[in-house]
């Protein structure tokens, strides 16, 4: 049993599920992406109005909030509310946290920087390759030369942003290891320091629908081996970056231990880091107490609707508090991915 309690004042995170129906790309580890490449007729995409964002962060129960995601489903940057979003936090003393596809869609990336950087903690771009072959095979319809450029005119209006202002966004590559670009992750490192990416952030492929079971590393021990492998490439590279002077941060760039003699994972899972500190508000307004998938489809309980009642009464509530001191027992968070190395 737990002795967490939701903290008091509210969630230190946001995470407002923006356009997860939303993206110029088809990444088939993406749930947007294998829409678009089997669209439903008839699916209409979830959007969340943009006053119903503004309206959240405006209200008492968001007086400790440090930081807001928009949706980290779909490519936020298409979003109609992001400018208002935007505004809101420059307004305030809210950081925005945002990843993107590296597409720049509308302003391209050099006038996204101008609107981002000044009110950003961080700017995530997903990266998923060190040549383009790679990167394109995995996120459908990328230009990966494209996107190198637009990193190097992202980093150019970040740093005179900054020594304008005095607040530097951190820039950071999100990378989904994988199968198919475990043996680049060292030459994507080399690729972060020579473009100004401050820190690469690396989460395991969930192998939530079966064709990408195959692509997951910590499934097999071959598939481990690789990571583990990868693991000393990538510090190496990050140890030549700094004795370089480009020095870049590297997260969940952990060696994973070899699998039990009955194929099953030995890791075991650590505090949840979300629940009882961060929250997720859906498309809709539906309140869910962290990004496993789950709970969205409300498998953790009912914890209410944001826009039929505050946060801040969500927040306090009965729901959440019951499930942030008996989530070590429930069945999913039992054996979420999220709570062991590379899931979060």
């Amino acid at each position: 049993m737990s002795t967490r309690l939701p903290s008091p004042p509210g969630p230190w995170r946001l995470t407002l599920v923006t356009d997860p129906d939303d993206c110029n790309l088809a990444c088939d580890m993406c749930e947007c992406g294998r829409a678009r490449l089997a669209p439903v007729a008839g699916t209409a995409p979830r959007r969340m109005d943009p006053a119903l964002a503004r309206t959240l962060l405006a209200e008492p129960g968001a007086q400790n909030l440090r930081e807001v995601i928009p949706s980290t489903m779909g490519e936020p940057l298409l979003w109609a509310g992001i400018d208002g979003l935007v505004d809101a936090c420059a307004a305030g003393t809210i950081r925005l946290n945002l990843t993107t596809n590296g597409t720049w869609p509308g302003r391209g990336a050099s006038g996204w920087a101008l609107r981002l950087a000044p009110v950003a903690s961080d700017v995530k771009v997903s990266w998923n390759g060190a040549s383009a072959a790679t990167a394109e095979a995995i996120m459908a319809g990328l230009d990966f030369d494209a996107a190198v450029e637009g990193v190097r005119r992202f980093t150019t209006e970040r740093d005179r942003v900054a020594a304008r202002t005095g607040h530097r966004c951190r820039l950071s590559f999100q990378v989904t290891a994988q199968a198919g670009n475990v043996g680049e992750l060292g030459a994507l490192v080399r690729l972060a320091a020579s473009l100004g990416v401050d820190r690469v952030k690396v989460n395991q492929l969930q192998p939530r629908v079966d064709l990408l079971a195959r692509r997951a590393l910590p499934a097999s021990q071959v598939g481990r081996d690789g990571w583990n492998r990868a693991v000393t490439s990538m510090r190496e590279a990050a140890a030549e970056a700094a004795a370089a002077g480009r020095a870049v941060e590297l997260e969940n760039v952990t060696p994973l231990p070899p699998l039990t003699s009955s194929g099953r994972p030995v890791e075991p899972a650590t505090p949840c880091p979300f629940v009882g500190r961060e929250a997720w508000v859906l498309h809709d307004g539906t309140f869910a107490p962290c990004p496993h998938p789950a709970a969205w489809r409300g498998e953790l309980g009912d914890f209410g609707v944001v826009g039929r009642q505050p946060l801040s009464a969500i927040w306090g509530g009965e729901s959440l508090a019951r499930l942030a001191a008996g989530y070590e027992d429930h069945p999913v968070c039992k054996t979420c991915a999220l709570r062991r190395p590379g899931g979060a």
